[in-house]
């Protein structure tokens, strides 16, 4: 979507005749259901004081995939997805197309492939943590940049919505001034992002070239986690162990395969976010004001439990 062109807040992009199978198979879709169930959203969203949400058709639907249309939890995380904002400022403070965002994503750090595992299947993604200067960027600010391509693909990634996404961490490169950034109380937040807020689930991480100062933060990590997204980390000593989850043809060309080449994915990627470059701009205007907000404000204290013992994820 370049960021000049209008958006029809009633269209819907059609799905493809996989994918649209899926939708109705997995997550209960009922196609001519779908303006009734989107027009309950927006109903609700008028009524809360609190809330200030985008409220277009094609983001709408998002949360109702990534909710198996349960219209209770679909409320929930839209709520979750805004209220995030203030309650993880180094994530959303100043969160714009800048120098600073563009050339952390030219890094090569966070990938997301052309082609998904299958026609009906999850978006494949490479996260490249050794790739970007410590010097220059904390975690935090990549994470930021994270957050911004996870949104674009809220709008136009039909395989993400419907079918999740597998995330490969690639450690190879990773320095002690990465690992002196590894924040665990970040961690904490992302995981409650993703479990609370974002519509896209994750379907399998996989760690490759990690060095074995890595088990001990997966093991803080999986401490984190329901038995069910635990079963999802795996651990891989050689690619052709990988390639059992994610086959070869699936990944790029420097990962032995043939799902293009990581420049032309970081260039696609740059375009799409300069594209977005309106749409973060505008992007601020939403949000919550807890101060209005009906029974108990969503918060760093009650979302993450500053004093309290971390809470188990189950990620569906």
């Amino acid at each position: 979507m370049s960021s000049n062109q209008s958006v029809d807040d009633t269209v819907i992009r059609p799905l493809s005749a996989e994918l649209a199978l899926k939708a109705q198979e997995e997550l209960g879709e009922v196609p001519d259901r779908i303006p009734e169930d989107i027009e309950a959203l927006r109903t609700w969203i008028a009524k809360q004081p609190h809330l200030r949400a985008r409220q277009d058709a094609q983001f709408l639907i998002a949360f109702l995939r990534g909710c198996k249309y349960s219209l209770e939890k679909s409320k929930m995380k839209l709520d979750n997805f805004y209220a995030l904002r203030g309650a993880v400022p180094e994530l959303y403070k100043n969160r714009f197309v800048g120098e600073k965002q563009l050339n952390i994503l030219k890094t090569g750090c966070l990938l997301r492939l052309s082609q998904p595992l299958q026609a009906d299947g999850p978006r494949i993604h490479i996260s490249r943590y050794g790739q970007y200067d410590s010097n220059k960027y904390s975690i935090a600010e990549v994470m930021q940049v994270n957050t911004m391509l996870g949104e674009i693909q809220i709008r136009e990634d039909d395989n993400a919505m419907v079918s999740g996404f597998v995330e490969i961490i690639d450690m190879k490169g990773v320095s002690a001034g990465h690992i002196f950034q590894f924040d665990v109380v970040l961690v904490k937040k992302l995981a409650v992002l993703g479990d609370k807020a974002l519509p896209y689930r994750p379907k399998g991480f996989h760690f490759i070239n990690a060095p074995t100062t890595t088990e001990k933060a997966m093991s803080i990590a999986k401490s984190l986690m329901s038995d069910k997204i635990r079963k999802r980390f795996h651990i891989h000593s050689k690619l052709e162990s990988l390639y059992q989850y994610v086959p070869k043809e699936c990944l790029p060309i420097e990962y032995g395969g043939t799902n293009g080449k990581i420049q032309d994915v970081v260039d696609t990627w740059t375009q799409k976010l300069t594209d977005y470059t309106d749409f973060f701009e505008q992007d601020a205007a939403y949000g919550t004001n807890e101060k209005l907000r009906r029974g108990q404000p969503i918060n760093s204290e009650t979302l993450f439990g500053i004093e309290g013992s971390f809470r188990k994820l189950d990620i569906d």
